[in-house]
């Protein structure tokens, strides 16, 4: 089940940022180190493996390493894409580059290349940026809105995006002939194994430029700090994020932009503690409060409320405050509860007076006095 399942960016060793060379750097590490041929017979290795595989699989997807960000293994439930359809191993198609370099390190031999007849410098999605924003807990019990600045790329003004000096444009990539792509065959033992790999000197978008804009230096576009609001819905929750649609990092042959994920950041708060939809709080009250009962004042988020304590309170008894809870997310309307737990205070200092009373009160309800003798009952019987 997914619930059993480790994080994927745990189990590369991975920060919850690393970009796309650094998810490879430690698959290639991993899969390397548990690879099945060379760990033969090894099951916690192959294990080990595919975990991996199936990690680097999601992560290295900007689709869904983006579902997995917001709803975790629960993205991939019911076949939507999770580990049934990794098949523990990945997509060769995408990791050739990885298990060319690990084959060549197991066996040696040598590898040839010829350019993939398949589509050249296609539109391809940019990635998503993320960055985080923190709130107070009544901002994310209530909803708010924040502004928030990133670091953005805006399309060059001087070479319009293409990244080549005016007068210029990019040409066809002679490593791949603008396929973007290369085969590479491996040698090994047990025969010629192929893999496709994004050509390294025009990074799959079959073009190269030989005169660079002066501005942008190639780039097609200038790096600048831009501001975002972000609406923060009532009731979310701390870890949870936010997606602005196309606000990410550019695309490349004419593909669109990525998204913008505002992770919220939620402050705790000194009374109330929050699980899920419900609210939870401590209450002290008065030992006489707590015997004899009566009205007394209740903090919530929605401001103070007053509540009918019963007479004879327990301490750690705990009420409910029906609709006095978190939002729902999807339907503001929907709250959950405030749990209150009740807790009976003994005072530390007392009077002589209030000792005296205290006394007193202990002996009616004993019947024995402060001297230790029994008091003497009276008859209830003949």
């Amino acid at each position: 089940m997914a619930e059993s399942k480790r994080d994927y960016y745990e189990v590369l060793g991975v920060p919850k940022d690393a970009d796309d060379a650094a998810l490879k750097k430690a698959y290639r590490a991993l899969a390397k180190k548990y690879h099945p041929d060379a760990n033969p017979g090894d099951k916690e290795a192959e294990v080990k493996f595919k975990e991996a595989s199936e990690a680097y699989s999601v992560l290295s997807d900007p689709e869904k390493r983006k579902q997995y960000d917001q709803f975790g293994h629960a993205a991939f439930d019911g076949g939507a894409g999770g580990a049934g359809g990794f098949g523990g191993y990945g997509n060769f198609t995408d990791m050739g580059d990885i298990f060319g370099d690990i084959f060549g390190d197991f066996f040696g031999g040598g590898r040839s290349y010829r350019t993939s007849g398949g589509r050249s410098g296609g539109p391809m999605r940019g990635a998503s940026v993320r960055t985080s924003v923190r709130i107070t807990f009544q901002e994310a019990i209530f909803g708010c809105e924040k502004e928030i600045e990133i670091n953005y790329k805006e399309e060059c003004g001087e070479c319009h995006g293409t990244g080549a000096k005016p007068g210029t444009s990019p040409q066809t990539c002679p490593k791949c002939n603008g396929k973007g792509k290369i085969v590479y065959t491996q040698d090994w033992f047990l025969g010629s194994m192929q893999n496709v790999q994004t050509c390294p000197d025009c990074n799959g978008t079959g073009k190269v430029i030989k005169e660079k804009c002066p501005k942008c230096y190639g780039s097609g576009y200038i790096s600048t700090r831009k501001k975002f609001k972000v609406t923060i819905p009532a009731g979310i929750d701390n870890g949870q994020s936010i997606r602005l649609a196309g606000k990410g990092e550019p695309g490349t042959g004419g593909g669109e932009r990525g998204d913008l994920l505002v992770e919220i950041m939620v402050s705790p708060h000194p009374i109330f503690k929050r699980q899920d939809m419900n609210i939870f709080s401590t209450v002290p009250i008065s030992f006489a409060k707590a015997a004899l009962g009566g009205p007394i004042r209740i903090k919530t988020v929605d401001g103070e409320v007053e509540y009918d304590v019963k007479a004879g309170t327990q301490t750690d008894t705990r009420v409910r405050l029906k609709g006095k809870g978190v939002p729902s997310i999807r339907n503001k309307a929907v709250r959950g509860d405030h749990y209150v737990t009740f807790v009976v205070q003994v005072p530390e200092r007392l009077t002589e007076e209030q000792r005296e009373a205290l006394q007193r009160f202990d002996e009616a309800m004993t019947g024995v006095s402060s001297g230790g003798e029994k008091h003497k009952k009276r008859k209830l019987f003949n």
